[in-house]
């Protein structure tokens, strides 16, 4: 097998930190075991290779042999296919795995990025738009409140659908955005008391810390 390689900034400032979205990689190669190596790429000076394996310019990516996947969704659905760790085997959950990744991606995400741009911003101003899209946001909530009612994990056991939708819904957390949803608040806490997320957590803060 080939080498799994993971690239993501060399540094980032601290406000980021703990968020970057090579974490949900590194969450998931260690909810495997996949042996892996970190490289990195400047924040500050974006070349054409690093356009030539992410064409936003952002992290991460991850190469194995002359594969290049970028998408932190798309590395994910690459890494479960290789462990039952990180996806079952039977068909019914992995289609129940697949179907709760994209939606962390396309329903819970839309809402919380929107969300989360604000309040790094410190942008609390109380406008028509701001209104609608906190609506928006609590209208996915809810309905991740009520799936996560009875319900530990979101496929049957852990799978890399709950390090998705954990990771988006913890940066709702961080601005004390699940108050009102202790449902959530718990999903949260049960994913994030993980061995591999520790690590995965503690290993990306030091990458960064090193730089600076």
């Amino acid at each position: 097998m080939a080498e799994l390689i993971l690239t993501t900034f060399d540094w980032v400032p601290q406000a980021p930190r703990g968020y970057v979205r090579d974490l949900r990689v590194r969450w998931a190669l260690e909810e495997a075991g996949l042996p892996y190596d970190v490289e990195s790429v400047p924040f500050r000076d974006r070349n054409a290779d690093h356009f030539a394996h992410q064409p936003f310019g952002q992290v991460p990516w991850l190469t194995e042999g002359n594969v290049s996947i970028f998408e932190s969704g798309a590395i994910l659905l690459h890494l479960a296919e290789k462990s039952e760790a990180l996806m079952p085997a039977d068909p019914q959950g992995r289609r129940d795995t697949v179907t709760w990744l994209f939606a962390a991606l396309n329903s819970v995400e839309m809402a919380a990025l929107p969300y989360s741009i604000f309040k790094f911003s410190d942008d609390d101003q109380e406008t028509a738009g701001r209104k609608a899209l906190d609506g928006f946001l609590a209208a996915r909530l809810d309905g991740m409140e009520r799936v996560l009612t009875g319900r530990e994990w979101l496929s049957g056991g852990f799978s890399v659908a709950d390090i998705l939708m954990a990771d988006v819904l913890r940066l709702i957390d961080r601005f004390g955005g699940l108050s009102q949803y202790p449902r959530c608040r718990a999903y949260v806490e049960r994913a994030t008391a993980r061995p591999a997320f520790a690590k995965a957590h503690a290993d990306q803060m030091a990458h960064f810390a090193r730089a600076d």
